[in-house]
């Protein structure tokens, strides 16, 4: 019980950094999602028949292949393929955002068929085209409605995350895995990753619930 202790104090300090490269790796990957589940999601609700299946397509190769093959996949296959020279990290975060962008986009797709169609309707009556009807009415209301659904997506983008060290991503599973086959004090060290993920997990859900109660739209409710 005490070398376990002794471990998990020698070691904290230097798995606590890799937390930094975790956080860094959901933020980008949380950021890159949003900015292209916003695109395929207005693709899939007002684009035309050419372009939904194209959408459908993207959505359906990332939601269905492992995490792990698309990492290799990227990393080690498609980028050397095209002379491009990226880090074990940039990589990491453009597979979690693309992955996520399938998801993020599929949460706010649901946000946007969940407002009345009158909105829209009422907008071009007005005079506004639909691409300032989408920007100005649609968009805004949606992205506070999909709050929720981020909060799950967050926190499975964040355990996803670890798998990173398998392209050598110093984070907090790899930090942790390093220390421990050197001094093979697995458990209170993978332990101690496993909390720091919580506290993570915990530190971001509840982010999100404040900024739900922030920006929450008067009369709708999604729970």
């Amino acid at each position: 019980m005490t070398e376990s202790l002794i471990a998990i104090y020698d070691a904290l300090p230097y798995i606590l950094k890799g937390s930094a490269v975790t956080v860094g790796l959901v933020g980008g990957a949380m950021l890159l999602g949003l900015i292209l589940g916003i695109f395929l999601a207005v693709g899939q609700v007002y684009g035309s028949d050419r372009i939904r299946p194209v959408i459908g397509l993207y959505i359906w190769f990332f939601r269905g292949v492992p995490l792990l093959v698309l990492l290799f996949l990227f990393y080690f296959g498609l980028f050397p393929l095209l002379n491009i020279n990226l880090s074990a990290f940039t990589v990491a975060v453009m597979v979690l955002g693309l992955i996520s962008a399938a998801y993020q986009s599929q949460i706010l797709r649901g946000a946007i068929l969940s407002l009345p169609v009158g909105q829209l309707k009422a907008a071009r009556a007005i005079g506004m085209s639909d691409r300032r009807s989408i920007m100005h009415i649609i968009l805004p209301q949606a992205l506070r409605l999909s709050i929720p659904g981020w909060s799950n997506e967050y926190s499975i983008v964040l355990k996803d995350s670890a798998v990173a060290y398998a392209l050598g991503v110093m984070e907090i599973m790899a930090r942790a895995h390093f220390v421990a086959s050197r001094t093979y004090e697995h458990l209170p060290l993978y332990f101690t990753a496993g909390i720091i993920f919580l506290t993570l997990t915990y530190a971001g859900t509840k982010g999100l619930r404040i900024l739900e109660e922030k920006v929450r739209i008067p009369g709708y409710s999604t729970r």
